[in-house]
């Protein structure tokens, strides 16, 4: 809204000076915001040499990224329109992630106005379409390009797995509170589902519909269809592990996103989430680890996490620091009686006793020799000071995630949100390698 000035400004005209001299009317350069200006642009210039948009442009320079090429239909000799660099995507979304920006749409209007993010481009066009669906497209390439930055990182010494801490952060599900209904609705809205897959085949032969309105309409129909069969399929599921019919009937499932759980939050809430396991190493603050369930609790996921960094880096950490939700004593029992973790020296505080008599630490009847040596361990002084390098490591690089990333699940089911968490976990350690590169002397 433009204000209206407090006084009015007319043409300056001619007058005269207080010496008495007579002087014609100042001439003045006014803006004129409607003329059309070429300038010259050259993009290289536009960053400085120390930017951290060319940093990890460089990065990404170095990684194989064949494996993102696969599914590329356009190909020397045959029709098609050339697609987008993955070396660009990927640059693009570890570049948008350091910055706080998680929105496919958001990252593709910076790419319109904002230097860093023209510079990655190169004058390579793209759209939010084709950022979206490199995130959640390329599940076992963004797999495997974790796997190789944490060679890489290894190989150039600024990794080490002497000590993992592992935690989970719970992140909110794209699913509505009110999207969760019991058997006997989702089995009614399914046959309501169906009828509309079958009503929008006859819109084929209505000259009023244009084909991109029915092709879009027959979109929406079968993926509301797709949804909500899945829905009755994950019921099924979770009512097969119910005792009594009356805990079957009241077993209730999204049906936007059938795999999503409602858990507690941080904030003492109840909301659909997911549950995001991060492991990392403590000296470094590299993640080496990244898992995703639909289940409130971490309990049972410290083996899985133990054998996923033995497949990413060949090894197995000498100790693993958790928190007490992952060490129940069936956990440590497993764990020891497992030759291939029975090398790896666990770090969780023991249960305060109900009876304030009672030690903390001292062995108890029923104890397995590794409950009992367990116990015993972390009563000594190390361990407890070992054990403050958990919320050190574990807690710091959740926050980081959930809050320099500004990571959040906009995608529905498992699979796609281990895709964004593989991806918030690459662009971490691209961080970190910058970082470590830097503090070490070395160059990326």
């Amino acid at each position: 809204m433009v204000q209206e000035a407090l006084f009015e400004i007319g043409e300056a005209s001619a007058g005269v000076a207080s010496d008495g001299a007579e002087y014609g009317a100042p001439r003045l350069r006014r803006a004129d915001r409607r003329q059309i200006e070429l300038r010259p642009l050259d993009l290289e210039s536009l960053l400085p040499p120390d930017h951290e948009a060319r940093a990890i442009w460089a990065l990404v320079s170095r990684l194989d990224l064949r494996a993102f090429l696969k599914d590329i239909r356009s190909c020397e000799g045959v029709a098609g329109r050339p697609a987008t660099d993955p070396a660009i995507l990927l640059t693009l979304w570890l570049y948008a992630s350091s910055q706080g920006v998680g929105s496919a749409r958001e990252v593709a209007e910076l790419c319109k106005r904002h230097d860093a993010y023209r510079w990655i481009c190169g004058g390579v066009e793209t759209n939010y379409h084709t950022l979206s669906d490199f995130r959640v497209s390329h599940e076992q390439a963004l797999d495997a390009l974790l796997t190789q930055i944490l060679a890489v990182l290894a190989a150039d010494g600024l990794v080490s797995l002497s000590r993992v801490a592992q935690d989970g952060t719970r992140v909110r599900a794209s699913a509505g509170a009110g999207s969760f209904r019991r058997e006997e609705r989702l089995q009614q809205w399914l046959v309501v589902a169906r009828e509309q897959v079958e009503e929008v085949k006859k819109l084929a032969d209505d000259p009023t519909v244009t084909s991109r309105e029915r092709k879009a309409k027959e979109r929406a129909a079968r993926e509301r269809n797709e949804r909500l069969e899945q829905a009755v399929d994950e019921l099924k599921r979770i009512q097969a592990t119910k005792a009594t019919a009356e805990e079957q009937r009241k077993v209730r499932v999204s049906s936007t996103d059938p795999e999503a759980r409602v858990m507690k939050m941080g904030d003492g809430g109840f909301r659909p989430a997911y549950n995001i396991q991060f492991a990392s190493t403590t000296v470094e603050k590299v993640i080496v680890g990244v898992e995703v369930t639909n289940l409130g609790s971490d309990c049972n996921e410290t083996k899985p996490m133990l054998e996923q960094i033995e497949q990413r880096l060949g090894a197995k950490p000498d100790e693993v620091l958790v928190d007490g939700g992952y060490a129940p004593r069936q956990t440590v029992d497993e764990l020891a009686q497992d030759a291939s973790t029975a090398q790896v020296t666990l770090y969780a505080p023991v249960p305060i006793p109900k009876d304030p008599t009672r030690d903390r630490y001292a062995p108890r009847q029923g104890d397995s020799p590794p409950v009992a040596a367990w116990r015993e361990r972390m009563g000594t002084a190390p361990a407890k000071e070992i054990y403050k390098d958990r919320a050190a490591t574990a807690e710091w690089v959740n926050a980081t995630v959930k809050c320099k990333q500004a990571f959040e699940v906009g995608v529905r089911g498992l699979r796609k949100v281990r895709q964004l968490a593989i991806l918030a976990a690459i662009a971490h350690n691209a961080l970190r390698w910058i970082a470590l590169a830097s503090h070490s002397g070395g160059v990326v």
